[in-house]
């Protein structure tokens, strides 16, 4: 029978202890992912005083239930860059994710973590356009991708835009390695936050700076990353005895299928959709393995959620115009693992007072009069006034029942609770 956990959890994580007292530092981060855990491990190189809180385990959430592809192509992406923000953006934004994925490279070449050189695809089924336009912006930014008729897909496509060397890894074996003399108290959930100071159930910690790395913000009196985020919902399975697909795919349309392998396993990904909205799920996934894998079975079944902003790209940096000492970062729009190296390299710099070549790309500060505003903001007034007994304790919308998961799930922006109430998902940071 299929286990309900990612193929990661099978790694052994360091364990840490509880906060219990007082505490004073020059850095405090909160939230114990993968952006929190890099920029820690970042200011732990540079000699910075810091400390990390996590609410629960580190890694429990988002972190342990990637698929874990390292590349600079974020779908289709850059065509979308440089219609709204211009070339020179554009670039910027290719050339800070090629410098993440440099970094893992450095990292994991004295890192047992699976750590494989793997070409990326990103492919339509019926949309060749789509293709062209994503190419002839890669070769005016300079980056030598290639346009691909077949590729190792059990089905027909209109063509794929390849990455070459790019990797993927198993990111809790990656963390497990770096993680272990870094400065983390665990199950030590932030329930109060003043300038300067957060609190948790037993104790407090004072520093001159704060970094919010939460997977969603979770201070709506700045930033309105209540207006700039919503959540998406996605679903994996492991397959064994399916074909090997050599490379790391993903459709460039959100309702297709993403593939990488790990060892003897197929990870199989799709069915999304916005939380708190109706999607395919696992059985989507079931059933195209059904048709493509007959041979197959199922090892593991596990669903993601991810911060999507409004333009495809992440906010990295200081968390408003207003908040000089305090920064975020969120957003990462699926693309999580360069995204959060980029996070961590960006905000050390502004620690130690240097200037980032790509802060501006990322500034969370930007224009936020982008179409997905729009489509936000009717989303979360249609919720707000939907009668529902069960309302979301972040911002008072109505909670919809996901019969697939069992779950209480917020449309709004995407808060997310167990049957009897316990919140799963933040920005919601209490119980229904």
């Amino acid at each position: 029978m299929a286990k309900n956990i990612s193929v990661w959890q099978e790694t052994k994580l360091p364990d840490f202890p509880q906060l219990k007292e007082d505490i004073n530092t020059d850095v405090l981060i909160i939230g114990g992912g993968m952006a929190g855990i890099l920029t820690a491990y970042m200011l732990h190189q540079a000699g910075v005083k810091y400390v990390l809180v996590e609410g629960r385990k580190i890694c429990s959430g988002t972190t342990q239930n990637t698929t874990a592809k390292i590349t600079a192509q974020n779908g289709l992406n850059y065509h979308k860059l440089l219609k709204g923000e211009g070339l020179e953006k554009a670039r910027d934004y290719l050339n800070a994710n090629l410098s993440a994925c440099a970094e893992y490279a450095k990292l994991c070449s004295y890192i047992d973590c699976d750590y494989e050189v793997k070409d990326n695809y990103v492919y339509s089924v019926d949309d060749r356009k789509k293709l062209e336009d994503e190419m002839d912006v890669l070769h005016k930014i300079g980056y030598d991708a290639e346009l691909c008729e077949k590729v190792d897909l059990p089905f027909t496509i209109a063509g794929a835009v390849k990455f070459p060397n790019q990797a993927q890894f198993n990111p809790l074996k990656f963390i497990s390695a770096i993680a272990g003399d870094l400065h983390i108290y665990e199950n030590s959930f932030v329930h109060e936050m003043e300038p300067g100071q957060a609190t948790t159930e037993d104790g407090r910690v004072r520093a001159s700076k704060i970094i919010v790395a939460t997977h969603f913000p979770f201070i709506n009196k700045h930033g309105s990353y209540f207006l700039k985020l919503h959540q998406h919902r996605s679903y994996v399975i492991a397959l064994k005895n399916a074909e090997n697909v050599e490379g790391m795919y993903v459709d460039e349309d959100h309702k297709g299928f993403s593939f990488r392998n790990y060892g003897n396993l197929l990870l199989l990904g799709g069915g999304g959709h916005r939380t708190g909205m109706k999607g395919g799920g696992w059985d989507e996934l079931r059933s195209f393995a059904r048709e493509h894998y007959p041979n197959a079975e199922e090892t593991n079944y596990w669903a993601a959620q991810d911060c999507m902003s409004l333009d495809c790209t992440p906010y990295i940096g200081q968390y408003s115009k207003r908040t000089e000492d305090l920064y975020a970062a969120t957003g990462f729009n699926k693309w999580g693992m360069t995204g959060t190296m980029v996070s961590a390299m960006i905000l050390r710099d502004k620690i130690l007072g240097r200037s980032n070549e790509y802060e501006a790309v990322f500034d969370p500060s930007r224009s936020i009069l982008k179409p997905q505003l729009f489509v936000n903001g009717c989303i979360s007034v249609g919720n707000l006034i939907t009668p529902s007994k069960k309302r979301c304790p972040h911002l008072g919308c109505a909670l919809k029942w996901n019969s697939k998961e069992r779950s209480w799930d917020c449309a709004c922006h995407g808060s997310r609770f167990s049957e009897d109430g316990k919140v799963l998902d933040n920005p919601a940071n209490g119980d229904i």
